[in-house]
Order: C-alpha cells, then sequence, then structure tokens
C-alpha cells in the first residue's frame, strides 16, 4: 500500500468510525415518502435506499421507527437513504400488503430490488448497519460454512492476496457490524471471509476458542507462493471492533523488519504511532545474515504486539555496552530507550509481552556482578539437571586463554589449511554447553603444545559459520580434525579430556603406520624411542611384521593404521629381514608385536584375519589392558565388548598378591569369557554410587563382584570371608554357571538415558544461503494454522520477504532462537556466561 493511499485509508476509517460511534455527528435524517408510487418514481439508478412500508397509523411501529432512525446516520456514510413510505389504507400491494407491513425492510439500488429483511433481524442500529453491509458487500464478502471453503478460498488467494477471517456468534452484533465497516474500507485490498459456524472455528484452531466471542484472522496467503503451504494465521488479539480491525490491519502492512541506521531516539514507525513497543536488533557487518534472520524471527512472533528493527552499529556510534544486543523503545514520551543484553528470542518476546521484564533485567545484571560467586557456583547447583551444563554454569565468569587458537571463517578457511604442516581445527556450536566445556579442554592443549614445530590449533563456531561447517560434512558437535596437506582429513574419536586431545594431536604428527627402514629402528620403535618427536610420551607400541608374500595382509594393515591416525602408535616393517625379526619374538609373519606402555615385555600376535574391518577390530581388543583399571573415560571400550565384568572395587590401589592373582585369572584360559578389571573408589568416586545401585547398604571393601549388565542384570558378590585367589575366584565361578548361587540383587531393565534430551542443533543452524536446507534433507516445515486466541508470525507481500525456512521450523516447536552479531550466541534455554558468549 502506497503511503498515500494509507493515509486515505486511515483518515477514512477514523472518520467512518466517528460517524458510527458519536450520536448527533452528522445531519442525516429519515426521510418520508407520501405514498409508494411517490417513493418508486424518484429512485436513481445507482442509489441505494433501505425503505420500510407501513400504513399511517400504527401505534406497533414506535420501537422500530426509533431503531430504523437512528441507523440513518451511520447509513448515510456508506450512501444508503433510509426512507419511511407511508401506505395508503386500501393498498394491498406487495410492498403495502397486511403481511408486510412493518413486517420486513427493502433494499433498493436503483429500482433493482437487492434484499428483502425481516423487521425483527433488524432490532438495534447495529443490527440494521451489519445486515445492510453485508447484502451489498455480498460479492466483497464471501460467508462460508465449511472447512473445506476456507482451504479453497486460501488456494486461490495463495501469491495473490491475503485474507481475513472473521467468525462471529451471530450476525446483526456489533462485531459482525464492525466487520462489515471494515470490509467496506478495506475490500479492495484484502478479501473477507465470514462465518457464523463454531465448528469451523474449531477446526482452524489446535487449542478449544471460546466460541461465545467473535475472532478475527489475517491469513497472509499472499506469500504462500507453494500451493502446498499453508497461510500464515495473525490473530487480532483484542476485541472485535472497528478501531482495533483497523490498528490490526495497518500493523499486517507494516514492513515486518525495518533496517535503520540513525539514532533510535529519532526512529518513529507505525509501531510507536498505534502505541506498541519498537524492539531494535543490534548488528554488525560481520553477522549481518544472520541478524537479519534473527530479527525476521522475532519480527514473526510479534508481530501485532511490537515492531522489529535491524540496527546497524557500523553505521551508529551508540555510547552502549559492546556486549549489548537488544534496544527497547516504548511509545511513552520521554522514555529512554533501554539497551539490554539477552540470551535468546524468548527473552525478547516476554520483554515485550511482560513490561516488568525490562527492570528485572537490569536489576538481574546488577546483581549478576555483585553476587558471590560461590553463592552463586551453589544456586547453579540446585537448579541445573545436566552435569555438563552446570559445570559450564560455574564456571562462567572464568576467561579462556584462547589467544593462541586461530579463529577460522569461511574467508580464511582454506587458505589457513597450508599454513601449517598440520591443521587441528576444532568445530564448535558456542550455545552448546558441550561445545564450550571441550573448547576449556581445548585451551589448555594449546598451552601444551605451544611453539610445537608444524601444528596450528585453530577453532570454526559453527554457529556464526554453518555454511562451513555443513561444506565440510561436520555432523555433530563438538567435531575436532587434523587435516594434513595433501592428505583426508582425520577425525577424532575419543574422550575429550585434555590428556587425550594432546595425545591424538602428537600421534597424528607420525604417520600411520610409520614404515621403518631398519631392524633397529623396529627394535627401538618397540622400545618406544623412535620416531624422537614422541620419545618422551608413552604410548603403547604395536608393530606389525610382513613379509613379500604376506601383501595382502599388509595392505590390511595399512588401511586400517588410515582408520587409527591418531589413537594408535603404529609401526610397520616389512625388509627382507623382517623373517629374523618375528622369528626372534617367535612368531611368523604376518604378525604384531606389542609393547604396552611403561612395559618391557614384547607380545606377539599371529594375523590370521586380513580384512581391513577385522585388522580394526581386532587391533582395538588388542590394545586394551589384561586387567585394566576401570574409568570413566575407557568404561565404553570394555562395555563393548559384551562381555560380564569381574570386578572388584577398592578403596585406593589394590594389594600386590589381588594384582597378581587377579591378573592369572585375567590371563588364563578363561579370559575369553569374561572383563577381569577393578575400580579404585579414591580416583572413580561413581562408584560409591554403583555400589549403592547394588546393595541396600554398601559392603566393606575390597568387594569383588560379578555383573552380567548384557543379560539379566544380576550382580553376584564373591564370599567376603574367601581369600581373592585364582583358585577360589574360579571354584566360585563354577557355582554361578552351574546356578547354585543366588544374585544379590538384580538390575532394572529400563534404560539409562541422559538427564536432558539431545540438542537437535542442525535446526537451529542458520542456513548459509536462504535456499538451503537448514540440514541434510530437511524440507521446510509446513505450519498448522495457529489459535485464534494467540499471534503466530505473520505479514504483508509488498514490504516483507518470505522467512528462511528455519524460521518456519523454528515457528512450530522450537524453544527459542539465539541472538547473535555484537551480542551473545547462546541461543538454548540455558544461560551461559558473558565470556563463553563472546567467543
Amino acid at each position: 500500500m502506497s503511503a498515500q493511499k494509507d493515509g486515505w485509508v486511515s483518515s477514512l476509517v477514523f472518520f467512518l468510525f466517528c460517524a458510527s460511534s458519536i450520536p448527533n455527528c452528522g445531519s442525516a435524517s429519515l426521510q418520508q415518502e407520501p405514498s409508494p408510487q411517490h417513493y418508486f418514481s424518484g429512485l436513481e439508478a445507482g442509489k441505494t435506499s433501505l425503505a420500510f412500508f407501513t400504513p399511517s397509523v400504527s401505534p406497533g411501529a414506535q420501537p422500530f421507527l426509533e431503531q430504523i432512525e437512528s441507523s440513518a446516520e451511520a447509513l448515510q456514510d456508506y450512501g444508503v437513504s433510509v426512507v419511511k413510505v407511508n401506505c395508503p389504507q386500501k393498498d394491498v400491494s406487495r410492498y403495502c400488503g397486511k403481511e408486510n407491513a412493518l413486517r420486513k425492510a427493502f433494499l433498493f439500488r436503483g429500482n433493482r430490488l437487492i434484499r428483502e429483511f425481516p423487521t425483527d433481524a433488524l432490532f438495534d442500529v447495529n443490527s440494521i448497519v451489519a445486515n445492510v453491509l453485508f447484502a451489498l458487500l455480498f460479492n466483497e464478502v464471501k460467508y462460508i460454512e465449511t472447512l473445506a471453503d476456507l482451504e479453497n478460498i486460501e488456494n486461490v488467494l495463495k501469491g495473490k492476496s491475503n485474507m481475513v477471517f472473521a467468525y462471529v456468534p451471530a450476525t446483526g452484533t456489533p462485531e459482525h457490524r464492525a466487520v462489515m465497516e471494515a470490509a467496506f474500507v478495506y475490500g479492495t485490498i484484502h478479501q473477507f471471509v465470514l462465518t457464523t459456524e463454531a465448528a469451523l472455528l474449531k477446526a482452524t484452531s489446535h487449542d478449544d476458542p471460546d466460541v461465545s466471542s467473535a475472532w478475527l484472522l489475517f491469513c497472509h496467503c499472499q506469500q504462500a507462493t507453494d500451493p502446498a503451504q499453508p497461510c500464515r494465521r495473525t490473530a487480532l488479539a483484542q476485541p472485535l471492533t472497528l478501531l482495533n480491525i483497523h490498528r490490526h490491519l495497518k500493523l499486517m502492512g507494516a514492513p515486518l523488519v525495518t533496517e535503520v541506521a540513525e539514532d533510535p531516539e529519532k526512529i518513529s514507525t507505525v509501531h510507536l504511532q498505534l502505541g506498541l513497543p519498537l524492539v531494535f536488533i543490534l548488528s554488525q557487518r560481520e553477522t549481518y545474515e544472520a541478524d537479519r534472520r534473527t530479527a525476521e524471527f522475532v519480527a514473526w512472533q510479534l508481530l501485532g504486539k511490537a515492531g522489529v528493527a535491524l540496527l546497524s552499529r557500523d553505521l551508529v556510534d551508540l555510547n552502549v555496552l559492546h556486549r549489548s544486543n537488544v534496544a527497547l523503545k516504548t511509545p511513552e514520551e520521554g522514555m529512554p530507550i533501554q539497551y539490554l543484553v539477552l540470551e535468546d528470542t524468548d527473552e525478547v518476546i516476554t520483554l515485550v509481552e511482560d513490561k516488568n521484564k525490562v527492570k528485572q533485567i537490569q536489576e538481574d545484571e546488577q546483581e549478576e556482578e555483585e553476587e558471590d560467586e560461590d553463592e552463586k557456583e551453589n544456586n547453579n547447583q540446585d537448579i541445573q539437571d545436566d552435569q555438563v551444563v552446570e559445570a559450564v554454569s560455574r564456571d562462567k565468569k572464568r576467561e579462556l586463554p584462547l589467544e593462541q587458537i586461530l579463529v577460522l571463517t569461511e574467508e580464511n578457511f582454506h587458505s589457513s589449511l597450508s599454513e601449517a604442516a598440520r591443521t587441528v581445527v576444532l568445530f564448535y556450536a558456542s550455545w552448546e554447553a558441550v561445545s564450550l566445556a571441550v573448547l576449556r579442554s581445548y585451551s589448555e592443549v594449546a598451552a601444551l603444545l605451544k611453539g610445537t614445530p608444524g601444528v596450528l590449533l585453530s577453532r570454526v563456531n559453527c554457529w556464526d559459520w554453518p555454511g562451513l561447517c555443513s561444506q565440510e560434512n561436520v555432523t555433530q558437535f563438538p567435531t575436532m580434525r587434523v587435516y594434513k596437506e595433501g592428505q583426508q582429513s582425520v577425525t577424532y574419536g575419543g574422550m575429550w579430556g585434555t590428556e587425550e586431545l594432546s595425545s591424538f594431536i602428537l600421534l597424528s604428527q607420525v604417520s600411520c603406520p610409520l614404515k621403518l627402514a631398519t631392524m633397529d629402528e623396529a627394535e627401538g620403535y618397540l622400545r618406544g624411542e623412535f620416531p624422537p618427536k614422541l620419545s618422551s610420551h608413552h604410548h603403547t607400541s604395536l608393530l606389525g611384521v610382513f613379509s613379500t608374500a604376506t601383501s595382502k595382509a599388509m595392505e590390511a594393515f595399512e588401511e586400517a593404521g588410515n582408520i587409527l591416525s591418531g589413537h594408535v602408535r603404529m609401526g610397520m616393517y616389512f625388509e627382507d629381514d623382517a623373517l629374523a625379526l618375528s622369528r626372534k619374538y617367535s612368531v611368523s609373519p604376518p604378525a604384531l608385536l606389542l609393547t604396552r606402555s611403561g612395559s618391557q615385555s614384547v607380545e606377539s600376535i599371529s594375523l590370521s584375519k586380513h580384512s581391513v574391518q577385522d585388522m580394526v577390530q581386532m587391533i582395538r581388543y588388542e590394545l586394551l589392558d589384561i586387567f585394566p583399571e576401570i574409568t570413566v573415560p575407557n568404561l565404553p571400550q570394555y562395555l563393548q565388548l559384551g562381555k560380564p565384568f569381574l570386578i572388584l572395587f577398592s578403596a585406593g590401589d589394590i594389594s600386590q598378591m589381588e594384582s597378581e592373582e587377579m591378573l592369572k585369572l585375567a590371563k588364563g584360559r578363561a579370559q575369553q569369557a569374561f572383563v577381569a578389571c577393578w575400580l579404585n573408589l579414591k580416583k572413580t568416586p561413581v562408584g560409591h554410587g554403583i555400589l549403592r545401585t547394588y546393595f541396600s547398604t554398601a559392603p566393606s571393601l575390597p568387594v569383588l563382584l560379578w555383573v552380567n549388565l548384557h543379560a539379566g542384570g544380576q550382580v553376584f558378590k564373591f564370599p567376603s570371608e574367601q581369600s581373592i585367589t585364582e583358585m577360589n575366584i574360579l571354584a566360585w565361578l563354577e557355582k554361578l554357571q552351574a546356578g547354585l548361587e543366588i544374585p544379590s540383587s538384580t538390575l532394572s531393565e529400563e534404560d539409562w538415558k541422559p538427564p536432558l534430551p539431545a540438542y537437535d542443533f542442525l535446526q537451529m543452524m542458520e542456513p548459509s544461503v536462504p535456499e538451503l536446507s537448514p540440514h541434510p534433507g530437511d524440507t521446510p516445515a509446513q505450519h498448522p494454522p495457529q489459535s485464534p486466541g494467540g499471534d503466530t508470525a505473520g505479514g504483508d507481500t509488498a514490504t516483507r520477504e518470505e522467512p528462511s525456512q528455519e524460521s518456519t521450523a523454528e515457528g512450530v516447536g522450537s524453544p527459542g532462537r539465539g541472538l547473535r552479531g555484537t551480542a551473545p550466541r547462546l541461543a538454548a534455554r540455558d544461560k551461559q556466561g558473558k565470556r563463553h558468549s563472546e567467543l
């Protein structure tokens, strides 16, 4: 709508509102005609009149005459004159007969009859105006009865114009009149649709609307260019009056997001003029596209409640905190603009709907600066049910030393990969707690590896650069990869502790498998002395020995090395004297020679299976300790074996005698049937909780248990009166196998699940270009019809852009979206720290 036309409509509607609401505003009155002949002879083509015919003397006509005379003023504004025609006593014509006199009113356009009204339907001014306009606007306002009728009209309008859908409990009501008067003005701009069917109202809503009240929905069909895409609907939240309808339609025609480049104090929009607040999303050049999409998302959620503007920091010098990301301007004169720091879009919406929220947020920010950190930690522990989120929240004021970690973007990613022999890249999301926890470990790795030649540590925030992460096929957060020039990248798949990460990075520096040229190199490799760069680090050394006749096994071993690169220290020897090396350790090629970390003995293993997958599986199995200490990081490796656990719980280090007896048991012939292991409660306190699950009262330590987690979940306790020896344990295991022992407890079959559901981070990611789906295989989410009781996203066509697919999807079910750009970028419901939000 042009500004000139918009102003004309606004003035006209205000005039009509005045004319229909204020008594004696005009000079129109009821016209009198002496006879039907005289009335019909004076009708003019194109002129509309509402006539009723009455005998000259009729005492019962007085109440109706008062209402019809009062309606003359309102109807005159719409070009309709109200005429009382006196019928001669002996006139028995169609209009003056006894059956019609004072029982019907007639609407004429020229001398053509448009509609007959029973006078009992014209019971007051509202009913008269509503029914007359309804008859005059018969072609402009469609009356429908079924959901199919509504969908058919929407399908016709899609891509062309918008629709105003109104429900009134009955015709002739003040709400019906308001809709008809609005249709008289806006009917050439929007398609008006009316219904009195309560079932149709319920069919358009997921909630149970109050059918005793009138409803109005603005349906944004002009933007639904795809026939399968439904029209978004925005409900009028105020009572159905002419002024409220006019106000609602003005808001629907305003720009969805206004881009401004001047002081917010000087900005005035239609929202402020109509008494609504204006929300500014503060942006900057580097994140403009993301901030624009965020502003559009917020605007759809606040449509009809507030305006949204995108304010560029690069073009306006704002004397506010750099981390402020939202500003609020209220329509009250003299009120200062509030600059706030909000974590997600849910807070923006709450800010508009709750006027006390601004003051509360400011008070919270002040209290946060003054609050004692120890007390804050305790409070966080009370409310957090996810331990990772709790840890991040607890340390949120801690500033991470990230100076040594290069920040990568779409512009410098590929050029940076060629700056070092090995480039380590951490792909993470700044809103997600696990990513932030790993970022801490990563910063510690950077300090440990500072000065290491040929290694460059870098990071990519996928929340800012989703296109880059999608291009690199990053499908989970966090992901760490090592890029080697001219080679395929290697993805890390282990635990996220500092020691594990640094070990992976160091191992990835060495070729896997490392080809050894001499027997001395091979022997030195087994002793951990070669290559020199890893000689100070303790890793299990695995050496493959091959002859010229075992080329197939050698190829599988090489491919297995590529898969296990960074996780395993693998060497390969296939020179002419390989046979002599293998004979030294009593094995024939192809074979594996294994030296465990901290041990000088060499284990020899024959390679009987030559497929790559079998080779990888065998290597991983052989690297497991024979009698391991179970810890949180290594527990998954042993659970994957699918075997029962023979586990010794200890309050500290186990005695040498117990260690030797358990080691003999683990090396014995029965070792293939179960995992013999131990758990130090002093180093792994979670063991206390495990024992509480197994027993009502904690047993005295040490205690030896048989636990079959994979079949039945039965827990058997080794008799405490017996000493832990290989012979006693084997005798006890035979009783277990024979069913002669009673389990101490049986574990519940209930699935073990994390306390919180996993983030669907891909749904939160922004596409780099509007055409791209936010995650692979996604299709734009279809919006169901929204409840008339609550505003949903919507907008007009000429001044708006269709929201991105992600915005559409989040409108249905997402809890919220993060505010990015110059402010905090953590989008989840759980608020993270200021230091992390600046990443």
